[in-house]
């Protein structure tokens, strides 16, 4: 399928809107094909700031309408209980409510941002979206993660090179209670690596302790800022260490 043949088909879409490059592009595509479109972010505690302010940014940029639907996920203990399937269960309340708040708005069509270079296999939250017949057109339409990019940067989308960050949540251990002091203290180390020029990053955490995991480029400059970084996360952990496999290659 060609992407723009696949809105030629479905002329009234809701999009679930998440910031980051893959839905950013999915929505630029419906405004350009003259689809109309609604963007539906979903703000609770697995999401940063940041994405939640790149979002209305970009829904500003492009002209489309956007609902930010607020949503407290740490009251379901399937999810904060974080067990193996936490991914899927927090998938199953996301859609629920932007299917509820899209059928009240008059949408019927639900869009996610799912490329072709997103392994189903281990992603349990797809699962979700096939129960809630969402659709993937970036992935029905055979777009990788990089092609995306590259059409990003021709529209001139300032999402194109951010890079992929998955929801706070992941940083947590499986199996260890998510909550709302671990997710802050997750987001403020993280920010804090952003504001001295890391871009590709995650803060890991194991109780109170805490693994960097960046690029190989970037090893020896966090070692250069050694004394910076654990002044730092000293307040959030008893113990800081850096993940010598870099993130680049992690499978």
């Amino acid at each position: 399928m060609i992407l723009s043949d696949f809105f030629l088909q479905h002329k009234k879409v809701a999009v679930a809107f998440s910031g980051g490059v893959d839905s950013a592009y999915l929505l630029f595509a419906a405004k350009s094909c003259g689809t109309k479109v609604r963007a539906y972010y979903v703000k609770s505690e697995f999401q940063p700031q940041f994405e939640y302010e790149d979002a209305l940014r970009f829904a500003v940029m492009l002209d489309v309408e956007l609902s930010v639907l607020k949503l407290h996920i740490l009251e379901n203990p399937n999810i904060c209980e974080n067990p193996k399937e936490r991914c899927y269960h927090c998938k199953r309340v996301i859609f629920d409510a932007i299917a509820k708040a899209a059928a009240v708005d008059g949408f019927s069509v639900l869009l996610d941002g799912t490329n072709a270079s997103d392994d189903a296999g281990d992603r349990p939250g797809m699962r979700a979206l096939k129960e809630f017949s969402v659709y993937s057109p970036l992935r029905e339409s055979g777009l990788t993660k990089d092609e995306i990019r590259r059409l990003s940067r021709e529209a001139g989308l300032f999402t194109w090179d951010k890079p992929a960050y998955a929801c706070l949540a992941t940083r947590i251990s499986t199996g260890e209670e998510i909550t709302q002091e671990k997710l802050a203290a997750v987001e403020m180390a993280e920010n804090f690596l952003f504001s001295l020029g890391f871009t590709d990053v995650r803060v890991r955490i194991q109780k109170k302790n805490a693994r960097i995991q960046l690029s190989a480029k970037d090893f020896s400059r966090l070692i250069e800022n050694r004394r910076e970084v654990l002044g730092e996360f000293k307040k959030y952990f008893d113990m800081v260490t850096l993940d010598l496999q870099a993130r680049g290659e992690m499978n």
